[in-house]
């Protein structure tokens, strides 16, 4: 039976090796590109280990990071990914059908836990947008290296992979030893590497960190 379309997708095959919160940080850089992000919830218990569900504050968002990241290999497994049976409680609250389901609980209680899984974490920031507008950046001639700066502390390899292997020739992500902020990234061609550096250019690993991509210099 299929089941309808709705904000959140069901994610398994998650490779169940992976720290919940890298997990989480990794989750919310490869989907966010896709849309605004209201929640992110994956838990290590028996019953929930390599599973995750990814909620999205718009339909279309979910339909199309459905389709895009269907089979991705994510931490070296290819992800299955289907709409949620039922639509987020945190989605259902917006709506506001929540209340329906919920008459008889605490609901000044309730009210405070839609984001409490990502709370402390800047990625959460609902308010942020994933790409700046028109970022500026000053740069060098274009080659098929790229320079990426400002990047937040919990960047690794595996992230960055993960956001540019999407785009035609893309080779492999340098990180710095010792320097968290800073990476390079090849490509087999310029032409190849100014796409991948036009759309994303700006995009937010974490809600406070837009990153900065330039040529490198040769």
């Amino acid at each position: 039976m299929d089941i309808r379309p709705n904000h959140t997708i069901y994610i398994n095959n998650v490779n169940d090796k992976v720290k919940k919160e890298e997990l989480k940080r990794s989750l919310y850089a490869l989907f966010s590109q896709f849309g605004q992000i209201v929640e992110i919830v994956a838990m290590k218990t028996m019953k929930m280990r390599g599973q995750a569900f990814v909620v999205f504050k718009e339909l279309a968002a979910a339909t199309n990071a459905l389709r895009q990241l269907q089979g991705f290999p994510f931490y070296n497994k290819p992800m299955r990914i289907q709409y949620a049976k039922t639509d987020s409680e945190v989605i259902t609250k917006v709506k506001g059908t929540y209340g329906d389901k919920e008459k008889k609980k605490d609901k000044k209680k309730k009210a405070q836990e839609p984001l409490a899984s990502l709370a402390n974490k800047p990625a959460a920031a609902s308010a942020a947008p994933v790409y700046s507008a028109a970022v500026q950046v000053p740069d060098n001639p274009p080659n098929y290296i790229l320079f990426l700066n400002n990047l937040p502390e919990e960047t690794n390899e595996m992230m960055l992979s993960m956001l540019f292997n999407q785009f035609p020739g893309f080779k492999e992500v340098r990180l710095v030893p010792g320097k968290h902020d800073i990476a390079f990234v090849e490509f087999e061609g310029e032409p190849q590497a100014g796409v991948a550096k036009d759309a994303l250019q700006g995009f937010r690993i974490t809600a406070t960190c837009a990153m900065k991509i330039t040529y490198a210099k040769k």
